[in-house]
């Protein structure tokens, strides 16, 4: 009975524990080799048991990750959309333990599986339920994937040729080759895990992009306005002063960027006093802006989340991937009948669609995404043969002093590598980021501070190898692996009962 408690409860305790450990490889706590020790200590809990109870183990896990690494959900939903703390409580409760459903499949599935097969499979599993939830489940949430834990060590340098997933399946890889190392004590299994890490730092040395044009001087503008205070009609002009003279006093630079809704009012309202005269200005100075506000149109009442560029160019874009729960409601109309008893109202935008064409500002056209849409790397790679940089505009003052800005900047940084393009970042309450080609922030500010970033990016030309062929390569390869996998175990034992059948008939 003690061994049986040690040996199920003992493991349970451990999945959780991980699923902590895990949080903490990603920003801000910035532990990046936890992600393995947690990834080994999963598998390690998946081994020897049932399906049932590799359920449980995956469940708990996912309330260690998500309970910690998305606790911001409440100061979102408390804080700012004003709900109380029970209300709060409930829905991030919810939430979380929806999320925590996603290890659990991959717990469950892998219990299936008989030894070897389990371990060998894991790693595939793990990475084919990441797929689901950052690509398809509720329009996808693809935070805290395992890749992104790996911008600062070698398995970065699978990032360019493999994106985050193929990142994410070399940290699950060398989880379980860690697992049958000390299991067996295989030397061979060290071996392959050295192979593993030499070649991402081998690879981290190629150049995949190159410049094709004189570095130019940007500004990013950082207005700190408080959510709460965004959007008051009494603020709407103190708002646009601030943004204005902190833009006058950046004329030096070829390209100014200010955050998500950064104008608090629709196009129709401002255009005419505000934003024509400025994109004079701009001109006049020979410089370009890249504003941010919402954009609706009357006829039809369709609201839109759009980007503008004014300048020599004015034109704008319209977000595709819209957030959800925050810019569209699935699930309706349950979503909506939950969200109106609690008294949360939530923004209703429509989804400026794929076929945009791309903006251009400083003499070269670039990757606009707003906010949200910088968590799904395959936006960032469309029509990139025709951009030189990566602008993303984000407002994280939903959130407050959580550590939903750091985990968002590091989801952003990502681009920047898979890509092998500069990235501006310019964010209302931070953190407004210059981000390098190599996946390295070169500068930022603070959070909660007014200010202007300044500093000067190089346009670039060419294509990393995950911006040609994207994340479908990696799906293809892990459905590969299981197919492979399940055909062999099928035949060897078709293989073996043949051989039983024989045995018996011969007796």
């Amino acid at each position: 009975m003690i061994k049986k408690f040690f040996h199920d409860y003992a493991g349970d305790f451990s999945a959780i524990g991980a699923g902590l450990l895990y949080t903490l490889a990603f920003a801000p706590f910035d532990y990046p080799y936890l992600a393995l020790v947690a990834l080994s200590c999963l598998f390690l809990c998946w081994q020897h048991i049932t399906p049932r109870r590799a359920l449980i183990r995956g469940y708990l896990f996912g309330l260690g990750q998500f309970g910690l690494g998305i606790s911001w959900v409440y100061v979102s939903i408390h804080d700012f959309g004003h709900a109380g703390v029970v209300s709060a409580s409930v829905m991030t409760s919810v939430f979380v333990a929806f999320w925590a459903i996603f290890p659990a499949l991959a717990g469950y599935l892998c219990g299936l599986l008989k030894n070897p097969q389990r371990t060998l499979a894991m790693p595939v599993i793990w990475l084919l339920v990441e797929y689901l939830r950052g690509h398809w489940v509720l329009n996808g949430f693809p935070w805290l994937l395992a890749g992104y834990a790996q911008l600062d060590t070698p398995l970065a340098g699978y990032i360019p040729v493999l994106g985050v997933y193929g990142a994410g399946f070399a940290l699950a890889l060398s989880a379980t080759l860690i697992l049958l190392f000390l299991q067996h004590n295989n030397w061979r299994m060290a071996v392959a895990l050295l192979a593993l890490w030499a070649t991402g730092g081998y690879l981290q040395t190629i150049q995949w992009t190159q410049a094709i044009g004189a570095p130019f001087r940007v500004a990013l503008i950082q207005g700190n306005i408080t959510q709460d205070k965004k959007w008051l009609p009494d603020n709407k002009i103190n708002t646009l002063r601030l943004y204005k003279e902190l833009t006058e006093q950046h004329w030096d630079a070829k390209l100014i960027v200010w955050p998500e809704t950064s104008i608090p009012a629709y196009l129709s309202e401002v255009n005419d006093s505000f934003l024509k005269p400025l994109s004079t200005l701009a001109s006049q100075h020979q410089s370009d802006l890249i504003v941010s506000l919402p954009i609706k149109n009357e006829p039809s009442g369709e609201k839109y989340n759009a980007v503008m560029t004014l300048g020599s160019h004015i034109a704008d874009y319209r977000k595709q991937h819209l957030l959800p729960f925050g810019e569209t409601l699935p699930l309706q109309p349950f979503s909506a009948f939950v969200l109106n008893k609690l008294g949360l109202k939530l923004g209703s935008f429509t989804s400026g669609g794929d076929k945009q064409p791309l903006l251009n500002a400083a003499g070269y056209p670039f990757i606009t995404s707003i906010c949200y849409e910088d968590v799904f790397g395959e936006l960032a790679i469309h029509e990139l043969e025709q951009a030189a940089y990566l602008v993303n505009v984000t407002n994280d003052g939903w959130f407050g002093n959580s550590i939903e800005p750091h985990q968002h900047a590091q989801i952003a940084r990502m681009r920047a590598l898979e890509t092998g393009r500069f990235l501006l970042r310019a964010t209302n309450t931070g953190l407004t980021t210059i981000v390098a080609p190599n996946g390295k922030m070169i500068q930022q500010l603070p959070l909660f501070e007014v200010g202007v970033l300044s500093g000067e990016i190089t346009p670039m030309a060419g294509l990393t190898l995950y911006a040609r062929l994207g994340d479908k390569p990696v799906l293809m390869f892990l459905l590969g692996l299981l197919i492979v996998g399940w055909a062999s175990d099928f035949f060897r034992k078709s293989i073996n009962a043949g051989l039983e059948q024989q045995r018996t008939n011969l007796h």
